[in-house]
């Protein structure tokens, strides 16, 4: 970072008195809690992780320090599980970030494809016709496993499973599918992300235990692995962060 983009030790202050104020918003949120998921606890819990968020990075900014504190990411809030014991639906959500590392090698290869499949010849000529034509052609988990060949770089991602009583009508969400996410409904959840390099234990297929009769209902999974077997991609770049989904 250059001298001009540092923060100034007022900024770094500032924050600091933030974070203290923020741990006094929790403390009392704590103190007058009326319920296990009171919402103004959960509310002051993620002021103070944002506010120490801040002042850790403009710590680390100006004075190249970091705080010995860990704030649980979102993985660790989640509402305890009010869903049906035995569900006869699920839901799986995905999110998977990209690099658009080499836009010509996404291009030359949408245009391949675009040559041997459609009559039209200017999609692939911008990068957002050539992603049309690749997700069009191509199963997601497929990219995901092909991305260099694509010339995109993986991101985080994630993978939510949801319970339901009942399958939903075909169309019922198609307007709208993530606005009727229900946290209560998460199953399990799986993770992968560049930064729980230093930090996640090698896991190995025994280190996947599901609860069969567990408080939080039966089959309920205790800790995440990656969905597709493996600890790594097929890199080594990414590992799943370990996560007590259900305890």
């Amino acid at each position: 970072m250059s001298d001009a983009a540092q923060p100034t030790a007022a900024e770094v202050r500032a924050a600091a008195e933030a974070v203290k104020t923020a741990l006094d918003r929790h403390l009392a949120a704590v103190e007058r809690r009326s319920g296990e998921d009171d919402p103004a606890v959960s509310e002051a819990f993620n002021q103070l992780a944002a506010a120490a968020e801040v002042y850790d990075e403009l710590l680390y900014d100006r004075y190249d320090e970091v705080t010995p504190f860990e704030i649980p990411g979102a993985e660790d809030s989640l509402p305890p599980y009010a869903g049906p014991d035995e569900p006869n639906a699920i839901s799986v959500l995905i999110r998977r970030d990209y690099t658009v590392a080499e836009p010509q090698r996404l291009l030359a290869q949408a245009q391949r494809i675009e040559a041997a499949e459609y009559d039209d010849d200017e999609a692939a000529r911008s990068v957002p016709g050539a992603l049309g034509i690749l997700f069009g052609e191509f199963e997601a988990d497929e990219i995901a496993s092909r991305h260099k060949e694509f010339g995109l770089e993986e991101g985080d991602s994630t993978l939510w499973v949801t319970a339901a009583e009942e399958p939903a009508e075909a169309g019922e969400w198609l307007e709208a599918p993530f606005e009727h996410f229900d946290p209560q409904q998460v199953v399990c959840r799986f993770d992968v992300s560049a930064v729980f390099d230093d930090e996640a234990p090698d896991l190995e297929d025994d280190d996947i235990d599901f609860v069969e009769d567990g408080p939080e209902g039966p089959g309920t999974l205790a800790r995440g692995h990656r969905a597709d077997g493996g600890g790594d991609d097929a890199d080594g770049d990414d590992e799943l962060e370990p996560l007590d989904i259900r305890k």
